[in-house]
């Protein structure tokens, strides 16, 4: 139990697995009141009640991030169930079927579900969530997840997956600035997981994928990182696992220095690309964990 965080409202998308799932159980645990937010309704039911049942303030929302509209209702119903929110994690994400194709084969319906999910995930949730954290006032973060994946660099394999990333970290850093400039008490952060491959399910992100945006029945290549490693001759591979991203994410947030404002010529007093290419107080980019920008 941590009492700087002790009745603050947390409000985690891709809440019902992996990453997510973890933060959700991380942050409740430090006796915060965790909105779970998935478009998985079997799954989010199941994690939902897992943890409420034993004792942890923790409520399920379905939603759908590409939503605007469903994204308004989200944050409706936190502020309803639990009042101010104080920490917005966009953690929604999908793997798109693409690593053994090429970039001129991907098709329309592929960029828009990647693009949907990974880019219009982060701002749909940052236009539903910022004005009434803005509005009340109080310290509040917000978290991007990002990956090294085309959020450092990219991978030849993954142009949907690495280009919806990078824009996930250049919108963080616009984020930043705009906070600073409205002398917010709000700090955008991006995560990056890692240091290895993280041990989740988003290799089966298909099982997501609306049915007006599927081209095909072509099963994956694979579906969990253990058999991406078979299937890349990769023996003994390493793996993160959720639960240690999410203490990453946490760690951060405890350790992120106060913004230190936006001088009268317009110029911000720290440099979120500088800190990428140095080291924060929790972590650098070259290491697992999240960047206070």
């Amino acid at each position: 139990m941590d009492e700087e965080y002790q009745g603050k409202t947390a409000v985690i998308t891709g809440g019902a697995s992996g990453v997510g799932r973890s933060m959700c159980e991380l942050f409740a645990r430090q006796g915060m009141n965790v909105v779970m937010a998935d478009v998985e309704a079997a799954a989010l039911d199941a994690a939902c009640t897992a943890l409420s049942s034993q004792g942890l303030h923790v409520i399920g929302i379905q939603a759908d991030v590409t939503s605007p509209e469903s994204m308004a209702l989200l944050e409706t119903a936190s502020r309803e169930a639990f009042g101010n929110v104080h920490i917005l994690c966009n953690n929604a994400g999908v793997g798109i079927k693409e690593a053994q194709r090429r970039i001129w084969t991907l098709t329309p319906n592929d960029w828009e579900w990647g693009y949907g999910v990974n880019v219009m995930g982060i701002t749909n949730g940052i236009r539903a969530f910022v004005p009434g954290m803005l509005a009340h006032g109080q310290k509040g973060h917000v978290v991007n997840t990002s990956s090294g994946n085309g959020g450092l660099a990219s991978m030849p394999t993954t142009p949907i997956y690495a280009s919806t990333k990078a824009a996930v970290t250049s919108i963080s850093e616009v984020l930043h600035y705009q906070f600073l400039m409205e002398g917010a008490a709000l700090q955008a952060h991006v995560l990056f997981p890692g240091p290895h491959l993280v041990n989740t399910n988003i290799l089966s992100s298909m099982r997501n994928r609306p049915e007006q945006l599927r081209d095909d029945d072509e099963p994956v290549a694979y579906t969990t990182m253990q058999s991406l490693a078979k299937a890349s001759g990769i023996k003994n591979m390493q793996l993160t696992e959720p639960e240690e991203v999410a203490e990453r994410c946490l760690q951060g947030i405890r350790c992120a220095p106060p913004p230190k404002g936006w001088n009268k010529n317009g110029c911000c007093l720290s440099s979120p690309r500088s800190k990428r290419s140095g080291s924060n107080l929790c972590g650098s980019v070259h290491q697992p964990g999240i960047t206070s920008l």
